[in-house]
């Protein structure tokens, strides 16, 4: 079983990881290198997801019946 304070840890550091990459992907953006960009965006999109999903799970609105988490 997951303790509240845990799932409170992980999430306070997914989104400190999650700001250093819309950092990164900001820099790489206004410095003209478009592909580093984009797939640092992606790598963003997929943090702020999991973070969503980590911040509703530790609200106890899990994911419901037979998913997956």
């Amino acid at each position: 079983m997951t303790s509240a304070a845990e799932i409170s840890s992980l999430s306070s550091t997914l989104a400190e990881l999650h700001e250093r990459v819309t950092a990164l992907a900001e820099g790489a953006l206004a410095s003209g290198d478009e592909d580093m960009a984009h797939e640092l965006i992606a790598v963003e999109r997929s943090l702020g997801g999991a973070l969503r999903r980590l911040r509703r799970f530790g609200q106890g609105k899990g994911p419901g019946p037979g998913a997956r988490a």
